[in-house]
């Protein structure tokens, strides 16, 4: 064990910085914050490698005023697809704020909660899938004001199959297309803050 500093808990350290236990597995692992493991097998990662992740979140959040924000919603079941997404927009230092909702029940209250600009959605998922999701969206009198769009291992026979989607909505087909959806994000994004 090395000595000299105060370690936690991959656990501890995903409730301070308010992130998913497999986020902080994942950062362990790529070297993003150190860690070292106990004879059991327990990652125990330094409090103040922790603390300074938490401090440049804040800082990182700070410097954008909420105007500026653009929301997105990912609603994603899938642990490592929902990472991907973190990774790849915090990399196009955009000036994005991400929301995660693991089913179309969670979708429905954040984008209640957040008003996104744009909604990425799968369409398979337990509970309330993207399909459920969307048409509920799309059946409201008022509609949102956020671009919906799906991404999705299933085929167009197999979305047609499940009653389709409505009009309008476009349907991107996994694995997730990352530079399809940077040029849209940014456009999106540029138009939001020169409006």
């Amino acid at each position: 064990m090395p000595s000299g500093k105060n370690f936690i808990s991959t656990r501890e350290a995903a409730a301070r910085l308010g992130v998913a236990l497999s986020t902080i597995q994942t950062w362990v692992e790529s070297g993003v914050l150190p860690a070292w493991k106990t004879a059991g097998g327990h990652r125990r990662i330094p409090s103040d490698a922790v603390d300074a992740m938490r401090l440049q979140k804040q800082a990182v959040l700070a410097e954008a005023s909420p105007l500026e924000l653009f929301k997105i919603l990912v609603v994603e079941d899938d642990p490592v697809t929902q990472e991907l997404y973190r990774r790849h927009f915090g990399e196009w230092n955009l000036p994005i704020q991400l929301f995660m909702a693991e089913d179309g029940f969670d979708g429905l209250i954040a984008i209640g909660r957040h008003a996104p600009n744009l909604i990425i959605a799968d369409l398979s998922m337990p509970g309330v899938d993207g399909f459920k999701m969307i048409r509920k969206i799309k059946s409201k009198p008022t509609p949102i004001r956020g671009v919906i769009i799906a991404v999705t291992a299933l085929s167009a026979a197999e979305i047609e199959a499940k009653g389709g989607l409505p009009a309008g909505i476009p349907v991107y087909p996994k694995p997730v297309p990352f530079a399809v959806l940077r040029p849209l994000v940014e456009h999106m994004a540029r138009r939001l803050v020169t409006a």
